[in-house]
């Protein structure tokens, strides 16, 4: 995008983590934002306090922050854009569905409102992201998501696999193996007990998963 400066990728790359975790995760905090971007505490306050400054944030109980409309409008425009990104790599040029992640990243700030228009009709205006991560409607409603961790199914239960909560490469890589991918169906044919792994049935093929990682599932 002409002009657009570091600065300005950096505001959306916050504003876009803050949307993320206020809601598909555990809520805003300072700590989970250095986390999520992989940056330090104290730049995640100056940063916090410059884009409240500048009316993207307010500050709520305990240091928590929440996006005001002028923030929300950013967010959900560079989400949306970097969903979209990931759809066209993965449906259009074919890439693994672990590897669009970081590709998508940085695509989201190059993206200008025709090309976006372009994106949505090519690939059929999708709703979810390769991952089944929604994908945020322009009008700035919440999308809904669908599903239930894969480690709350009880044994015997079938269920279709909606999506994953995080988008981590190497867990991506290993369920794309597994075939434990949107749209594969599920079968639960045994759970360990204290917390150990299920074991499930995929496409004719047996495969022992853990708790944690079962928990990050989501099937309906």
């Amino acid at each position: 995008m002409s002009g657009h400066s570091h600065f300005a990728e950096s505001t959306e790359e916050y504003l876009e983590a803050v949307y993320r975790l206020e809601r598909e995760g555990p809520g805003v905090t300072t700590s989970g934002l250095a986390s999520e971007l992989g940056v330090a505490p104290a730049s995640v306050s100056g940063m916090l306090k410059k884009l409240a400054a500048d009316g993207y944030l307010e500050h709520v109980a305990r240091g928590e922050v929440t996006l005001t409309r002028k923030g929300l409008e950013v967010a959900v425009r560079v989400l949306r854009r970097h969903r979209l990104a990931e759809r066209l790599l993965t449906d259009v040029l074919g890439m693994p569905w672990d590897e669009v992640q970081q590709e998508a990243c940085m695509l989201e700030h190059a993206i200008s409102e025709n090309v976006e228009q372009r994106l949505i009709a090519i690939l059929g205006d999708p709703k979810v992201c390769p991952h089944g991560l929604p994908i945020p409607p322009k009008d700035l409603s919440d999308p809904e998501r669908n599903g239930v961790p894969l480690a709350q199914m009880d044994i015997g239960n079938e269920a279709v696999v909606q999506g994953v909560t995080e988008e981590v490469p190497e867990m991506l890589r290993y369920l794309g193996e597994v075939g434990l991918r949107p749209g594969a169906r599920v079968r639960i044919d045994a759970k360990a007990p204290l917390g150990g792994p299920l074991t499930v049935e995929v496409g004719k093929r047996k495969h022992a998963i853990s708790l944690e990682l079962a928990r990050m599932v989501l099937v309906s």
